[in-house]
């Protein structure tokens, strides 16, 4: 991609479009940012980019004109594909990709590309740790924080870009190529943007789209349609190897679980990699990450012994069933990044607790909360909802089995942490797992784990 004199329009002015914009600069483009709010809504956004030579279209649609002229629109994650000036910049002959791809034009080392429903920034970071151990140098990008656009260009040979990559950024790809892939799991998530489970698969899928003979594909052996896609893609002319990791099934080339074994084919040859057991990451889909990190990093060329000594030092992050405080005896964890009912079932199922008091709710992203609400009896001492998706959940959970006297309501977030502060029990768990996005109360699930976890430190 040569932008050099080139008319860009980067969409967006969040995180990813701001070092989309900034990248297009170095490279000598002309650069236009649209927003659809006005400059009193981007204050923060525009401060960023005060001294960048930059056109702006502000609070208002495109005209004509504008559009006409540009040979290149960067989309950022969060914009919809199907906009109308979007499609109307297609009509026109406009190169239109997201920020991904751009950046990926620029990479010049090899790419690590996770993605699945749930799991992502676990096994973006376990990997992302290992790849680094092993090849200094090596980066971290993508949906996990850091913008994949801000880091691309120093990215230097023989090293790997390890990159987090949701349905959104994935929908717009065009040549995007990672040498690895890697499919964690598919479960309903962002039914409000794609519409049908159908076309969020579809973005999903688009991982391996350009990956050829050379490249591996590694996929969930335990998920049906991860298996199914796997089949599907092991008959396209020139396919990508593909690895499996599983819970239940020994796979050739891949990995899977023995008991509290991690076993490995190496060369033919199963050996232990790993014990579950001495893994510092909670639940049985943390199991399941740290397989997937793991070939991850063998297909790179890691050593045994240095992703064993990987899995045993990774700690989890932020946000995902962290642990953050103990207070009269009932333990406290942060899982605001479970922002769908899946994500929030294996939540729920790592505690080892026997009673969890749960914090739920939030912004509707239309996925249905009835298998997650049929774990609640025999689990969850109390049921503690917020946001716009409380009474839906409330609704589904008496449907479900679960005692309506055992569910409150809660106009505010500190209420919610109080209420259930006040349900637990010496022995209890409290758990932050919303099954919902953090949109409408919160900037983001990060601002969501963050206020959870100060509300708890001031408490002991």
């Amino acid at each position: 991609m040569e932008l050099k004199e080139k008319q860009v329009m980067v969409v967006g002015l969040a995180k990813s479009g701001i070092e989309a914009a900034k990248l297009c600069l170095r490279q000598g483009a002309c650069v236009t940012v649209y927003d659809g709010k006005t400059a009193a809504d981007l204050q923060k956004q525009l401060e960023e980019l005060k001294n960048e030579e930059l056109q702006y279209i502000l609070g208002r649609q495109p005209e004509e004109e504008e559009l006409s002229r540009m040979d290149y629109m960067v989309l950022s994650p969060g914009v919809p594909t199907d906009l109308a000036f979007i499609q109307r910049g297609k009509e026109l002959g406009i190169t239109v990709c997201g920020e991904i791809e751009l950046a990926a034009q620029f990479c010049h080392n090899e790419i690590i590309g996770i993605t699945g429903t749930n799991g992502k920034t676990t096994t973006t970071t376990l990997v992302g740790q290992i790849i680094q151990a092993y090849a200094p140098g090596s980066l971290v990008a993508g949906n996990i924080g850091t913008p994949f656009s801000a880091l691309a260009e120093s990215a230097k040979e023989k090293t790997y870009t390890t990159i987090e990559l949701s349905s959104f950024q994935l929908e717009s790809i065009l040549e995007f190529h990672p040498h690895i892939a890697a499919i964690l799991n598919f479960t309903p998530d962002h039914l409000d943007r794609h519409k049908t489970f159908e076309k969020y698969v579809e973005a999903k899928c688009r991982i391996y789209e350009n990956q050829t003979t050379g490249d591996f594909c590694i996929f969930n052996y335990d998920d049906p349609l991860c298996r199914e896609k796997a089949e599907q893609l092991s008959k396209r002319e020139n396919a990508p190897t593909i690895a499996y990791f599983s819970h239940q099934t020994p796979t050739k080339s891949g990995i899977w679980a023995e008991g509290d074994q991690m076993m490995a084919d190496i060369q033919g040859s199963p050996m232990v990699l790993a014990q579950f057991s001495k893994l510092q990451i909670l639940g049985a889909h943390n199991e399941e990450n740290a397989m997937a990190a793991a070939l991850c990093c063998l297909k790179a060329g890691v050593s045994v012994s240095m992703i064993t000594e990987g899995l045993y030092a990774f700690k989890g992050v932020a946000h995902r069933i962290e642990p953050v405080g103990n207070v009269n005896g009932v333990a406290y964890y942060n899982d605001s990044k479970a922002t769908n009912p899946d994500a929030a079932i294996k939540g729920l199922l790592a505690m080892r607790t026997p009673k969890t008091v749960l914090i739920g709710g939030g912004y509707d992203k239309g996925t249905p909360y009835d298998e997650w609400c049929r774990l609640f009896s025999g689990r969850v001492r109390h049921l503690i909802l917020i946001g716009a998706t409380r009474q839906d959940i409330y609704d589904c959970a008496v449907r479900c089995g679960y005692p309506a006297d055992q569910i409150e309501m809660a106009d505010t977030f500190e209420e919610a942490v109080q209420k259930a502060a006040q349900s637990a029990k010496k022995g209890d768990s409290v758990l932050l797992s919303p099954a919902c996005a953090s949109w409408g109360m919160f900037k983001n699930y990060e601002e969501r784990g963050d206020i959870f976890r100060e509300l708890v430190q001031n408490m002991q």
